[in-house]
């Protein structure tokens, strides 16, 4: 059940190839997006790889920031994540993005990624509003 996520992984790219990842707005500055753990995002350990969750996280995230930003696209800057615990196959991995600041060309937000009401990870990012719609540019990577 989908809780009222949506998919936002419609276009061709990374993320739509590695599963996709589901989106909802709770509040003006909240967000949560969500996807669950297949083997291919697995690492040699059996655990969700790393890179997965920077990818997840920043498509995310982005998301929340570009919904913030009015639907203008923008692009990450920075992110910055801490690994606290891992994720196995069939897990779902949820992640609480908040925006904490939003000024005319920056968003600064912060995540939680959440399993099995365990801390997996937290983040912290800015990323640039462009000014201009980019064709092809959207959400979800």
């Amino acid at each position: 059940m989908n809780d009222g996520f949506e998919q936002i992984s419609l276009k061709e790219g990374f993320m739509k190839h590695n599963g996709g990842v589901l989106f909802k707005t709770i509040s003006k500055n909240e967000y949560e997006f969500k996807t669950t753990i297949n083997a291919i995002h697995l690492n040699s350990a059996g655990i969700t790889h790393g890179g997965f969750i920077a990818a997840l996280v920043d498509a995310g995230a982005g998301t929340a920031a570009h919904r913030s930003a009015d639907q203008n696209p923008c692009v990450t800057i920075s992110l910055e994540l801490k690994f606290i615990s891992a994720v196995k196959l069939g897990q779902e991995l949820i992640g609480k993005t908040k925006i904490q600041k939003k000024t005319k060309s920056l968003v600064f937000l912060t995540c939680e990624l959440v399993s099995e009401n365990k801390i997996v990870a937290t983040a912290s990012g800015v990323w640039k509003i462009l000014s201009k719609k980019i064709p092809g540019a959207g959400p979800g990577g």
